[in-house]
């Protein structure tokens, strides 16, 4: 699906540069679930930026479905990340005003689908995810796990190709944390998912089926679960960080 080719990306000035990606090379097939990790300053958010095209690249190039969304036009960007991209951020970004039906089908208004196939596609998505029973509440009036598939179900409800998370579980609590990466998995094996996480936490990281890590802008290694229980993969991810040569210590 994903294909990140020789990328590289510098800031700063002619005199002044900071090479931020160095050379990134990695595919992600359908349906996969990849977490991406490295210290501060390591290029995982600039890497999501690039790909989510938030931000530009300085060189090489992103194919999505083989159509490489570096040469996008700007009339293009905004349409393709609504059309091909789910966004799952910390603190939700659920509109208050509106409903949680509302919420979940902005996308497709967004998109100029016909009010009832908004309502067909929100329905189908809300049970999917266990929340067709709070579609005409507003997100004040419900709880946080129930604000977190919300927000799961608008970033998928348009049949987006590739679900970005940054740093998904960074202001939430562990039974919150836990909570979103259980939903997250569901998205993945039950709903067809594929989703790429940034993330600085291994417990994070071991829900995910590959992990990708990045050291001073370049792919420093790579781990791929297999059929090893979630702990065992956890551990060895916990191994990977210390040859990294982070402080591992807040994460154990």
């Amino acid at each position: 699906m994903l294909q990140v080719k020789n990328v590289e990306k510098y800031y700063g000035s002619k005199n002044n540069v900071t090479k931020a990606l160095d050379r990134v090379s990695f595919d992600v097939e359908d349906g996969e679930f990849i977490a991406i990790m490295g210290a501060s300053g390591s290029g995982k958010t600039t890497l999501l930026n690039c790909i989510s095209t938030i931000d530009t690249v300085s060189a090489g190039c992103i194919l999505l479905d083989g159509k490489d969304i570096t040469e996008l036009p700007s009339r293009e960007l905004a349409k393709f990340r609504r059309e091909r991209l789910g966004f799952v951020f910390q603190d939700f970004n659920l509109l208050d005003t509106l409903t949680i039906e509302e919420n979940i089908g902005l996308t497709l208004v967004l998109n100029h689908y016909n009010a009832a196939a908004v309502l067909d596609k929100v329905k189908e998505t809300a049970g999917k995810l266990g929340i067709s029973d709070i579609l005409d509440k507003f997100p004040y009036q419900i709880s946080g796990g129930q604000k977190q598939r919300a927000a799961c179900a608008r970033a998928m409800v348009a049949g987006q190709s590739l679900l970005l998370a940054d740093e998904p579980t960074g202001a939430l609590d562990s039974k919150a944390s836990k909570n979103l990466l259980e939903i997250m998995t569901q998205m993945n094996q039950s709903m067809g998912a594929t989703i790429l996480m940034v993330t600085h936490d291994a417990y994070s990281a071991s829900y995910a089926k590959r992990v990708v890590f990045l050291k001073d802008g370049r792919i420093f290694n790579e781990l791929l679960r297999g059929g090893r229980v979630r702990s065992v993969f956890y551990h060895e991810i916990l191994a990977v960080l210390a040859a990294l040569g982070g402080d591992v210590s807040d994460v154990i």
